[in-house]
């Protein structure tokens, strides 16, 4: 590809993968209608990730080697390689399930990225798919998907982590007309899975955090407020199906690979260690006969007592009012018990 104007940066798409073969492809249909380079960094995916990634001509493949989640190391390794596009850039951290509102695709919006100062963050909000296909919830809450680089070094942390480097005094703009479309919720069940590992990776690397601070992070989608959920605009989509991409993937009927991770640290720490921990909605032997694990189903049983079951049932019931200052005092008084 030949190096265009200095004023004309080129836009760069990052993205990790980790069997993400169910929406790969419609992602990278729909990124390379308008990006000009796509960096995929695999992590040992097994799933036929790699090979639909080297369908595409744009993507450019590089192999993420760590056994270990750590986003941090992930974006590292994805902005090294995308600051090996020659020329000025625009770099847009994107996971593979998600995408441009489509009217992104026209109207100037990247003409107008592209003319922001270097450092400049991008601020943009999540229009999160629900699994009717028809409705999003908009949460409001805009995030840096995108950066104009300046060659900055980013550190990141292992989870949660910021995707590109800004700095607190960098140039800013928050982009209200043109979306991300975030399919996570779309598979409400594997969405689901995720938040289970997120559960067990906390308590595994942060033992400091309580039970309870770990149930209302990551049930957050449980609690919806209805003012957040709208019908999707047919013009978001429109731009992708004129190219005759229809963005809503299948949904497999399969274990994702979050409740497999689980499973093997149930099987590794024993079950007792997560048990404050509300994920035995699962039958863990369930999913061991689906995975082909073998798993005494006593030992991957629900260890919880009665009493640990009423406290996660109260949990799901005040999902909704957990701010509120009566529930935060009773959760306080849990803390005792190990909550």
């Amino acid at each position: 590809m030949a190096n265009g104007p200095a004023d004309h940066p080129r836009i760069v798409v990052v993205t990790p993968v980790k069997d993400e073969a169910w929406i790969l492809d419609r992602f990278l249909r729909a990124a390379s209608a308008w990006a000009d380079a796509i960096v995929i960094a695999d992590q040992q995916s097994t799933d036929g990730s790699r090979e639909i990634a080297l369908r595409h001509g744009k993507v450019r493949l590089i192999d993420n080697p760590s056994p270990r989640y750590d986003e941090g190391a992930r974006q590292r390794l994805l902005l090294a390689a995308a600051r090996e596009v020659p020329g000025a850039r625009v770099i847009f951290a994107l996971d593979a399930d998600e995408m441009l509102t489509a009217n992104g695709l026209s109207g100037g919006f990247l003409e107008r990225v592209k003319r922001l100062p270097p450092g400049s963050a991008v601020h943009m909000c999540w229009a999160n798919v629900l699994p009717s296909g028809d409705r999003v919830w908009l949460p409001g809450d805009p995030k840096v998907f995108a950066v104009v680089d300046d060659g900055r070094e980013h550190t990141g942390q292992e989870v949660h982590s910021t995707r590109l480097p800004v700095s607190a005094d960098a140039p800013s703009v928050t982009v209200d007309d043109v979306l991300i479309l975030h399919f996570q919720y779309y598979w409400w069940s594997r969405m689901k899975s995720k938040q289970r590992w997120y559960q067990c990776w906390e308590l595994l690397n942060h033992p400091s955090k309580r039970p309870i601070q770990l149930y209302r992070q990551y049930h957050h989608m449980d609690a919806i407020p209805p003012e957040e959920i709208r019908a999707l605009p047919k013009s978001w989509l429109s731009g992708y199906a004129a190219g005759g991409l229809d963005v809503l993937p299948e949904i497999p009927d399969k274990p994702s690979r979050w409740d497999q991770e689980v499973l093997g640290w149930i099987l590794e720490h024993g079950a007792r260690r997560f048990a404050r921990l509300d994920i035995w909605d699962v039958d863990w032997a369930q999913v061991a006969r689906r995975t082909g694990v073998a798993a005494d189903p006593e030992t991957v049983a629900d260890p919880r007592t009665d009493f640990e079951r009423r406290v996660h049932a109260w949990l799901r019931r005040t999902q909704s009012r957990a701010t509120e200052r009566r529930i935060r005092m009773r959760q306080r008084f849990l803390i005792p018990f190990g909550w």
